[in-house]
């Protein structure tokens, strides 16, 4: 994982800079457009669709692949799979009609055959069970397909790469915070910890926190919020006493910070955080 981290700022100005390439098949600004996928890349489907709402480029829904509507009408689905051989995703492309686009590392997987178009980001494959930089270089592209400069994001995921993790390491527990697009950023920072480190953490939308998860924050635990804080947020965690965490960084590139996290509270704990346990590369059921 630590090798595969360090290299995201670079594969980040890689799709930036070669958006050229890929974006004749993404979906179009006024498009209706559904985002899916599953575990790490459900969660940048979360973040890209309220980030191309947000962004006025038209109305996105994203779902699990499990849970996609197949009744519902879109002009195209943004399916994204890492290994290509995700049964839930496979299974719902197989199922519909509509214009389906692959976001993918793996030549020769079934995706490719199956989708309308694939993207392949075979370059930003990992060896590591657990994602890192093909999920971050996913949605660097789909940011750079909205439009956005990436060019401050791969600035501060190198800034990323040098801040102190240790005493982060050491939090009992951290809940993840964010706000419409870092609300699925919030959810994978937490995964990230649970898959590598076995470690309790929870996420959820940065106003809902207040209504309940907040009653478990305390002294030793952190609270780790992306995007800018609520007003009155960062108050109200700091007289619980738990640690807040929030990093003056494009929010894409604090996660490359949760990520280290992750992976030194892993190695603290005598883990591999590579082969977690109960997880493979991807899951194909029977």
């Amino acid at each position: 994982m630590s090798t595969e981290i360090a290299t995201q700022p670079d594969l980040w100005r890689q799709v930036a800079g070669g958006f050229a390439q890929y974006g004749g098949a993404l979906p179009k600004a006024g498009q209706r457009v559904a985002a899916v996928g599953c575990g790490t890349s459900w969660f940048m489907a979360m973040a890209y669709a309220a980030l191309r709402e947000d962004l006025g480029q038209g109305e996105t829904d994203a779902f699990a692949g499990s849970e996609f509507p197949a009744d519902r009408a879109y002009d195209a689905i943004v399916v994204i799979s890492r290994s290509g051989t995700t049964t839930e995703v496979l299974e719902l492309i197989r199922a519909t009609d509509l214009p389906t686009i692959a976001i993918t590392a793996t030549p020769g997987s079934p995706i490719v055959e199956l989708a309308d178009h694939t993207i392949m980001l075979d370059f930003a494959d990992e060896q590591s069970v657990v994602q890192t930089r093909f999920a971050t270089t996913t949605l660097a592209l789909l940011r750079a397909s909205l439009g956005q400069d990436l060019t401050k994001a791969a600035a501060d995921a190198q800034t990323a790469l040098t801040i102190d993790v240790d005493d982060l390491a050491k939090l009992e527990q951290v809940t993840y915070l964010g706000t419409r697009w870092t609300v699925g950023l919030a959810h994978e920072a937490a995964l990230k910890q649970r898959e590598a480190a076995s470690a309790w953490t929870e996420a959820y939308p940065a106003m809902d926190y207040r209504h309940g998860p907040i009653a478990i924050a305390q002294p030793g635990r952190g609270v780790w919020i992306f995007g800018e804080p609520p007003a009155g947020l960062l108050d109200d965690v700091a007289a619980t006493g738990a640690t807040v965490v929030h990093h003056d960084l494009d929010p894409l590139a604090s996660l490359v910070v949760a990520q280290r996290v992750a992976v030194a509270k892993s190695l603290a704990l005598g883990l591999n955080p590579d082969q977690p346990r109960s997880l493979t590369r991807s899951v194909i059921l029977g």
